[in-house]
């Protein structure tokens, strides 16, 4: 069975570098054509279902993706992205001038990156990731040929985490993915093989 990932389309907070989490921020006039592209793309591409998190941005590139074709598209909270706790809205650029939020690490060594405010961890977001494959995706793969997870950056490297088993330190491993990027992956017989991290549709 084919896995796409996919990150959602542009959002005004993405351009502006502001932290989003579970904050439901809409997407932008050029994230929703960077989904009707991807969409058009894959046109022709069968998927028998769609997973997506509820939070708007993500739930509404599904639905540019998916076009006027018959595919369920269910959502998942455990799809949600990680979240920020107080810090949601805040710049990126102000935050890692703060010594004492550990926002610095959290790119550059997420491993010591500690979530504050009312924040979630990195290990949290991992295994909630992994539940969600383990429940959701995994049990599928006698009975679908292909299924599509729309989802976030970070949620998105917590599934490849669960697939790679590799630390917390390399977490980023690839780099933060890009809006209507895909990762394709294949599982079969209990085993993933990594296809595409980098897959994108438009110029």
């Amino acid at each position: 069975m084919e896995i796409y990932i996919v990150r959602h389309g542009e959002t005004i907070w993405n351009k502006d570098r502001r932290f989003q989490g579970r904050t439901d921020i809409p997407l932008t006039m050029e994230g929703r054509r960077l989904a009707q592209i991807t969409g058009a793309a894959l046109e022709y591409t069968h998927f028998d279902k769609i997973f997506s998190s509820p939070l708007s941005r993500a739930l509404d590139t599904a639905k540019l993706i998916r076009g006027c074709r018959n595919i369920d598209i269910e959502t998942d909270d455990r799809l949600k992205e990680l979240s920020f706790g107080l810090h949601e809205g805040d710049m990126y650029a102000d935050l890692i001038k703060d010594d004492s939020l550990n926002f610095k690490y959290f790119f550059d060594a997420p491993e010591l990156y500690i979530a504050k405010d009312e924040g979630e961890t990195l290990e949290s977001l991992i295994s909630r990731a992994g539940d969600f494959m383990k429940d959701k995706i995994e049990p599928l793969a006698d009975k679908y040929e292909r299924v599509m997870i729309v989802a976030h950056g970070a949620l998105n490297k917590a599934i490849m985490s669960y697939v790679k088993k590799h630390p917390i330190s390399e977490f980023w491993s690839g780099g933060l993915q890009g809006n209507c990027n895909v990762i394709i992956l294949d599982y079969d017989k209990g085993v993933y093989t990594i296809i595409d991290e980098t897959k994108k549709f438009y110029d």
